[in-house]
């Protein structure tokens, strides 16, 4: 499974068998809290005392209007919901609770004040009234009785208000008043005195709020009625020294309507004087042509102009007759023609008359234009001068109107006032009396049971949670790859070592020259060479050989990164692995301080590397063997604790040991100290081919192996791989991600055998 490399978790969360896996390592956690949350649940269950809850309703009548609402938010809506929220509070408020206290004299109830209460709520109480020291320290009894009386009946208040739940009834304007007590009769008692009290008080608020309104009101007529009066007089002051005169019904001001008339006249003089010029042009048009068939009006009323033409048209006529039958120089044509002259001069004479008396017309017309015209002039500037202060004038006047009309409202809400202080109306009523419950409202058992173990198994998953997230060890191969970046090289089993008699093989050897094992974990891959450790064994050889080809010797370390992860165990099962496979193996235990391999291997030795390396002994003449695999071994025996064991491994006899070893051996197997806690295997490594690191499973934390090979390159880089040792075989299955080659270990077990 994919984890990161900074103490990531082993799931991912979308990955179920990660997270399947996860709930079957903690399920037991899960399982011991729901487990004592039950026991728990028990306990309350058994000392609980039942309690009963008892229900009135009250509906909130919006038809009825608020006085109050009215005067402080005209034509403004109100929040239905902010409203039926504010009546909960009312209801819960201590008014209401210590007017009940008082109507039922609840301070003094035997059954009201009893202490009946859960075992841990009178253990509880108890505790507080032990606290409650600071009355004994009063000094004045009368001033301590009435704060005691105080006292009581606050808390009565309280115990009141704690029991007490209103809720509203759906979405309608129902109020449902609940109070839960350990007595059926008194809980309907006191939900039903809730109700009447609450009415009660909205009737007394209701009262007051009128009265308060009505006072109010009554200052504020007051002082309107004198703004009014004064804007009033303002107004008409104001109007006496402008000369703002009115004139009719309508309000508008002399000069304004002598405006308007003259501006009427003036445009009947500009028509009349327009009318007149326009016959003056055309008679003059008429004399200027000479048309004597030109129609004029006036020339056409005329009874001389008239008479003149008929007499010129008679003429003419004859003169016609005479010219056609005597000729036109007759006398009488001459004298016709003659004649006709003079009517038409005459004719003309009478039509300038006409034209003399249109020009005075014109003139007539022209003057009254200019006099109208002047008149009107003068009153427009009077109109002018009227409409500027008529500015100020209309403000005068609105102020007026204003107080005019909130000196009307105020009046009228003053009434209104009156009539609501002298018959109060509420606006809630009582729809259903509270009655006595036949059965307890609680503790509801199974809402109980399922409580506690919620709260059992949200504490199981809390832990188990911490217990994960806290899990920062080695657990599969893909940790090893991702988190350390080595190849990981396979797992070795947790190990049922028994203990065996201190005996050698049978045969003509040197007994003391033997290797003597004392538990059967060393000679494990001898024993089970099909096992699945022998197998990892022979992947870690394969590994090196990979890693070294072509070299005849290979001198192997093996560490580990704190003591106790089973190096020695990996260190001696490899060797015996090596040499049962005819390869020429010694394994050297060169943990000085610790000698875990000589304890396993070789506990009766009398000599080791320490004298190879201190007294120049031969090498060969320490070793031990085991005659059945050809395994050699270099023990270590401490006989007084050594100090300088890093500058002996990095010493010049250490050199020419290793150097004889590789001249008589294939493989040179080197138990290593750990290297968290000493320096020796760094001391070493440069004469080492390279490292094979043992890792304990779920018990080294993946941050101190991280830290060793960030801070260690030359363990890094020698490194042929990464053993996981005493892995928990049924735990193992549950860190396994789909995909990885753990994941199939179930397949493999056709190819592993434990048997002998």
């Amino acid at each position: 499974m994919a984890t990161q490399p900074d103490e990531a978790t082993h799931f991912e969360l979308g990955d179920l068998d990660a997270i399947f896996a996860v709930i079957n390592r903690q399920w037991r956690i899960v399982a011991v809290c729901v487990v004592v949350a039950l026991a728990l649940c028990a306990v309350y269950l058994a000392t609980a005392v039942p309690s009963f809850t008892a229900s009135a309703k009250i509906l909130i009548d919006r038809s009825n209007g608020q006085v109050v609402e009215q005067l402080s938010t005209i034509g403004a809506v109100a929040d239905e919901e902010a409203s039926v929220l504010s009546q909960v509070e009312v209801l819960k408020s201590d008014a209401v609770s210590l007017a009940v206290v008082d109507k039922l004299n609840l301070t003094e109830d035997p059954v009201f004040n009893a202490d009946r209460g859960s075992l841990i709520g009178n253990a509880i109480g108890a505790v507080r009234s032990v606290l409650n020291v600071s009355r004994w320290f009063s000094s004045d009894d009368e001033t301590q009785a009435v704060d005691e009386a105080d006292r009581k009946r606050q808390r009565a208040a309280d115990t009141v208000g704690n029991n007490l739940d209103i809720s509203r009834v759906g979405r309608t304007y129902v109020l449902r008043v609940d109070y839960t007590s350990q007595s059926p009769q008194q809980a309907a008692d006191i939900a039903n005195a809730l109700a009447d009290a609450y009415l009660l008080d909205k009737l007394n608020s209701k009262y007051d709020a009128t009265r308060r309104a009505g006072d109010w009101l009554s200052d504020r007529i007051t002082e309107l009625r004198q703004k009014a009066l004064d804007s009033d007089l303002a107004v008409q002051k104001f109007r006496a020294e402008n000369n703002l005169i009115q004139s009719g019904s309508n309000g508008s001001l002399v000069s304004d309507q002598q405006l308007s008339e003259l501006n009427s006249a003036l445009i009947a003089a500009q028509s009349d004087t327009t009318k007149a010029r326009a016959r003056l042009q055309r008679i003059q048009q008429i004399l200027d042509t000479g048309e004597l068939d030109a129609v004029v009006t006036d020339v056409l009323d005329s009874s001389v102009a008239n008479e003149l033409r008929k007499k010129y048209l008679e003429a003419s006529k004859l003169e016609a007759e005479i010219s056609a039958r005597l000729g036109r120089q007759h006398v009488q044509a001459i004298r016709l023609r003659n004649e006709m002259q003079e009517y038409k001069r005459l004719m003309f004479d009478e039509i300038r008359r006409v034209a003399q008396s249109y020009k005075s017309d014109l003139d007539v017309a022209s003057e009254r234009e200019r006099q109208l015209q002047e008149s009107v002039d003068r009153a427009s500037g009077v109109s002018s001068s009227a409409s500027q202060t008529q500015v100020q004038l209309r403000e005068l006047q609105r102020e007026a109107e204003t107080y005019k009309n909130l000196y009307q409202t105020f009046l009228q809400r003053y009434q209104e006032a009156i009539q609501q202080q002298s018959f109060p109306v509420t606006e809630a009523r009582i729809i259903s009396n509270a009655t006595v419950p036949q059965k307890a409202s609680a503790p509801v058992k199974i809402l109980v049971i399922a409580f506690f173990m919620f709260i059992g198994g949200a504490a199981g998953v809390a832990i188990g949670a911490v217990r994960e997230f806290r899990d920062r060890f080695f657990r599969t191969g893909e940790e090893v790859r991702q988190v350390l970046g080595q190849e990981f090289l396979g797992n070795v089993m947790e190990l049922d070592g028994k203990v065996v008699s201190s005996k050698t093989v049978d045969g003509d050897y040197d007994k003391s020259r033997s290797i003597l094992k004392t538990s059967s974990i060393s000679d494990y891959v001898i024993e089970y060479a099909m096992s699945p450790m022998a197998e990892t064994l022979r992947n870690a050889r394969l590994a090196i050989d990979l890693s070294l080809p072509g070299k005849e010797t290979r001198v192997i370390g093996i560490v580990s990164t704190l003591p106790g992860e089973g190096k020695s165990t990996i260190a001696a099962n490899l060797a015996e692995l090596l040499a049962s496979q005819g390869a020429k193996t010694v394994l050297v235990d060169a943990d000085i301080r610790n000698p875990g391999s000589t304890r396993a291997l070789g506990r009766h030795a009398k000599r080791g590397i320490l004298e190879v390396l201190l007294e120049g002994v031969d090498y060969r003449d320490v070793l031990l063997f085991n005659p059945k695999s050809g395994l050699a071994f270099l023990p270590t025996v401490v006989k007084q604790r050594v100090s300088h064991s890093s500058e002996l491994l990095m010493s010049a006899p250490m050199r020419k040991l290793i150097n004889d070893l590789r001249a008589d051996y294939e493989y040179v197997i080197v138990d290593l100290p750990p290297i968290a806690p000493v320096i020796d295997a760094r001391a070493i490594s440069d004469r080492l081919d390279g490292f094979l690191f043992v890792i304990e499973w779920g018990n080294t934390a993946r941050g101190v192996v991280r830290n060793i090979f960030s801070h260690e390159p030359q363990i890094r880089e020698k490194c042929f791989g990464v053993i996981l040792n005493r892995v928990d075989a049924k735990k193992l299955k549950l860190y396994r991600s789909f995909g990885s080659s753990d994941y199939y270990a179930s397949r493999y077990t056709s190819y592993y055998h434990e048997d002998k």
